[in-house]
Formats: structure tokens, sequence, C-alpha cells
């Protein structure tokens, strides 16, 4: 896998599709801070979305998709002067599936939320801006058009296994929607999601990846990425904000604390997987980075 593929693999992402919206002539709602990250897609008509702590509104076309990487309350509306209704009991009233406000259906939304595991705000939330905003007809968008699409069709049809078809669909939707937004929008991430977007770190990242417990070199990854030694080091700190090597580190206690949740392995199975020859030297670098010894980390309740 790729480093954006372990990393949602990690988080134990999720999505979970909720009642689509349809509204027509003059409206608004308003909608309380999602649980995880919510998203939308325009598949008819138009709106605005306004987040809490976005100066801003975002003209929503048809085709369009967002996704929320805060948990802020946020609007919906068809103009400026609509007044808004409390989204809750509104798609509570749904029915078939569609929750619908005012007169009509010109707008139509569709939608859900992705859920985490306990290290989704330090690994991937936290690097992404408040709103990602998919315009439809940009350039790599298609792939966003056809999962949606496809997630249209599966809702519609409600054949056997269509929402758990859908579902992971959504999932597809995401990862494309970070793609496009790291090709799109490099500098607006920070972290691994930046070094992702760099053709010099990229290589070196995909090793790291591929084979975390290897005894990796700066050596070794420079000649992966073409450069030398001393220009991957730069870049690699410039980029994600520390060393190849550092990054290694980390990224082998996120695998070890990923399998300590789990409950399975002894200490010793684990270090050896992640590339540590001993339990005390994965027990010195795991305190030094989650700032607890395996132990009790181990025994810790897990919140998601």
């Amino acid at each position: 896998m790729d480093p954006l593929e372990d990393v949602l693999t990690l988080l134990e992402t999720r999505s979970h599709l909720s009642v689509s919206l349809a509204a027509g002539g003059r409206w608004a709602v308003r909608f309380d801070a999602p649980q995880g990250v919510k998203f939308n897609a325009v598949r008819r008509g138009s709106c605005l979305l306004e987040v809490d702590g976005v100066d801003e509104p975002i003209g929503l076309a048809e085709g369009d998709c967002y996704l929320l990487a805060r948990q802020r309350p946020f609007t919906l509306r068809s103009d400026p002067e609509a007044v808004p209704v409390a989204a809750g009991p509104l798609f509570a009233r749904a029915e078939d599936g569609i929750a619908r406000v005012a007169q009509g259906d010109e707008v139509f939304l569709v939608g859900g939320r992705f859920s985490f595991g306990t290290r989704a705000h330090e690994l991937l939330l936290d690097r992404l801006p408040p709103v990602i905003h998919v315009p439809a007809g940009t350039r790599h968008a298609e792939t966003v058009q056809w999962a949606l699409t496809a997630i249209d069709q599966e809702l519609m049809r409600r054949q056997m296994g269509s929402t758990l078809v859908a579902e992971h669909l959504a999932v597809v939707m995401l990862v494309h929607v970070l793609r496009l937004h790291l090709a799109r929008e490099p500098h607006a991430v920070s972290g691994w999601l930046a070094g992702l977007g760099d053709p010099v770190v990229a290589p070196a990242l995909a090793s790291l990846h591929r084979d975390p417990a290897h005894s990796w070199t700066v050596a070794e990854l420079a000649r992966a990425a073409g450069v030398s030694r001393s220009t991957l080091a730069a870049r690699f700190k410039d980029t994600v904000g520390q060393g190849p090597l550092e990054y290694l580190t980390r990224w082998r206690i996120e695998l070890a604390a990923q399998q300590l949740r789990e409950g399975g392995g002894t200490l010793a199975s684990i270090a050896r997987s992640v590339g540590y020859g001993s339990e005390s030297a994965l027990s010195v670098a795991f305190k030094r980075v989650l700032g607890m010894p395996p132990g009790d980390y181990r025994k810790r309740p897990t919140t998601p």
C-alpha cells in the first residue's frame, strides 16, 4: 500500500451514509457540528455552504462535493437571506431516505460522514484545511464523480448489500478527494501529506511504508528518490517537518500502537514486526514518541 492507504487503513476509516436532502424555493438548514468528517455532494441544483470559522460562504454547483475536516456547525442555504431550520428535526421526519425542506426538489444532496480511530487528528485531520471543496469539472475530478454516481445508483436500486457497497464507494471517494486536494493545493497541507505531493519526498515515503521493518539508511532512501543524501534529508525535513529516519521511527510506533490496541501479540513479536531487535528498544522509542511505555498503552481504554 502507499502511505495514504496505510494511514487510512491504520485509522480504521469507515463511512456512514446519511439521509439525502431535497429542497426548493427559499430554504436554509442549520447543522450541528458533525462527528467525524462530514461530506456532501450536490447531485442537482446549487446552494451555499457556510461553515463556522470560515470567512466566506462557498458556492456549491451541481456535481460539486465537499469535506468538512473540522467538527464545526455549518449551514446549507439557497441564499443569504433565508432563515435556517434545525437539521435534527427535519432529518428525523425523513421519508424513503430523503429529508425535504421548503417546496420542490430543485436541489438534491447526498452525504454522510467518515469516522476514524484514535489517532485520526494527529495523523490526518489536523493536517487538512477546515473545508475541502471539489468543484465539478475540475482536473482529475472524474473519479470522484464516478464514485458519487455509483453511490447514487446503489442507494436508488436498493439491491442486496447496497448500503455496504455504497459505504465502501464513499471511502473510495474520500481517497480520491484527498488525492485531488494534494494535486491542486500541495502547499495547503503539512507533514506526511505534504510529502506525498513532493516528487523527491514521495518515493522515500513509499519505500518507508512498503517495508517499515527494514533498517533503512538515508543513502538507501536517497537512491530510491534519485537524489543525493543531503538533498533528500533537507527536502524531507522542509516538507514533512522531520527527518526521514525520525519519520520512520514514528511510523513504526504507530504500527506497534495499532497492534497493542488490537490486543494481539507479545511485546517481543510486535517489536520484531516493526523493525526493533528487542522489547527494550521498542519500549524506549515508544515512550519517546507517545509519552508512555507500551504496557501502559495496551491497558488504556480506546476512545474513537
